[in-house]
């Protein structure tokens, strides 16, 4: 990595651990999640403003920060945002060790990144890579970014959620989301400018009060030969109440084919909660017609 080694350590200075526990009865739990999350997060302000992802702290009742030096401190659940993916903690401490976020605006394709991570306790991990892609990504699970921040990695998967992706300036241009290391050695992250549009309103409300709320149906669905299948429904969903079921065809939604994953979300994004929406489906060789009022996934997490 072409940067001064003191540039990596003040990273790492601001490198906490996360730990969250989540009660087994929270619905976060019945897909994957876990009750037991540990992850990153990184302080971008002296007054112990962190960083991290939202799905860590999805119905945590208490989150441990580990700080570099070991201490550990309970932290204040701030914030968190599931159309950015942001998640906000605060812990009570002054003139810490922060890093500035900025936004992924002068990136490009090629560029060296460096990304640091939580390994447990006060043991961090750092890697270095290259930014691989920077354009839009839409996942299994209903979650959309118009632009993401894709950079190279190691096979190493542990702790990498959260956690900061850096410029060689030291500065943090995403937030690790998901880590495809085990398949294709990427990270995929949340660009800056997510955190820059939100920050003020999770630390004033704990959620964005401005952006219009966005219809979700609770579902998981993939593309597959210019089809959208439906790949399963959250438990007590408005999917799953309207009787969409696992392995449905959808042929369309308001009139409008559908033959991406992405055409299903956007249609999606013209819609409010409790605004119907009507899918066609294909199920064993018969077309079936189902209206599903939507809700806001923050509820449904809440």
């Amino acid at each position: 990595m072409n940067a001064p080694p003191f540039l990596l350590d003040k990273v790492l200075r601001a490198t906490v651990g996360v730990h969250s526990h989540i009660p087994s009865t929270h619905v976060s739990t019945a897909i994957g999640l876990g009750t037991d999350r540990r992850g990153t997060g990184t302080i971008v302000s002296p007054d112990g403003l962190i960083l991290t992802v939202h799905y860590l702290l999805l119905g945590a009742k208490n989150v441990i920060v580990t700080m570099p030096g070991g201490d550990q401190l309970e932290a204040k659940i701030v914030g968190k945002d599931y159309s950015t993916g942001i998640g906000l903690l605060k812990i009570d401490r002054t003139k810490l060790a922060s890093v500035e976020v900025v936004s992924s605006e002068k990136c490009v394709v090629g560029q060296e990144a460096f990304t640091v991570s939580s390994m447990g306790g006060e043991k961090r991990c750092a890697d270095c890579g290259i930014i691989t892609y920077l354009g839009p990504f839409d996942a299994v699970w209903e979650f959309v970014l118009d632009k993401c921040v894709s950079v190279t990695a190691s096979s190493l998967s542990i702790g990498m959620s959260g956690g900061p992706i850096c410029n060689l300036q030291a500065q943090v241009v995403g937030i690790s989301y998901l880590n495809f290391a085990d398949l294709s050695r990427a990270i995929l992250g949340i660009p800056g400018e997510s955190f820059h549009s939100v920050r003020d309103e999770l630390v004033k409300h704990g959620r964005r009060t401005t952006a219009a709320p966005r219809a979700w149906l609770g579902v998981l669905s993939y593309t597959l030969r210019d089809h959208v299948v439906i790949a399963g429904v959250m438990p007590g969903g408005p999917g799953e109440k309207a009787g969409l079921q696992q392995g449905d065809l959808v042929i369309s939604i308001d009139d409008t084919d559908v033959n991406d994953r992405r055409v299903l979300y956007d249609a999606l994004a013209n819609h409010r909660p409790g605004e119907n929406v009507n899918l066609k489906v294909l199920r064993n060789n018969r077309v079936y017609q189902l209206d599903i009022p939507p809700i806001r996934a923050e509820d449904y997490f809440a």
